[in-house]
């Protein structure tokens, strides 16, 4: 396993602005070491994914403001429970063995943060979400 852990962690971007040092919180150390490194490198999959959500909630998405938008996605990803285990299971596969064995002591507030980022990038990339030329 310790070669899956290894190449798992050399897929993962650098994010220059997550800081980690000693005086963070267990659960931030995780965020910006671990949940931002795989949030980016799993960013295309997750708008794939939001994508198809759309598509599969009759692409009501696309009649919606850019306000009502933003709204559609926060309660995609905080109250749809299918959608939302589908998100942690993206970020959580690419979790190193001693990953997944400290997320478990600790799973509910870390699925909060994991969550958190997911719904900020969707947000930050709203624009991919406009309707597909094929479908107008």
């Amino acid at each position: 396993m310790e070669n899956r852990d290894e190449n798992i962690v050399a897929l993962r971007p650098e994010i220059p602005n997550a800081k980690v040092n000693d005086n963070m919180s267990a659960d931030e150390h995780f965020q910006n070491q671990t949940l931002r490194p795989i949030a980016k490198l799993q960013h295309d999959l997750l708008v794939a994914v939001f994508h198809n959500y759309i598509k599969k909630h009759k692409n009501v998405f696309y009649g919606l403001t850019l306000i009502k938008r933003t709204d559609y996605i926060e309660n995609a990803v905080n109250r749809d429970q299918k959608f939302r285990n589908s998100l942690k299971g993206i970020i959580m596969g690419m979790f190193t063995i001693q990953e997944y064995q400290l997320y478990i002591s600790n799973s509910s507030a870390l699925n909060k943060r994991m969550m958190n980022i997911v719904r900020e990038r969707l947000l930050s990339s709203i624009q991919l979400f406009d309707r597909p030329a094929a479908e107008m």
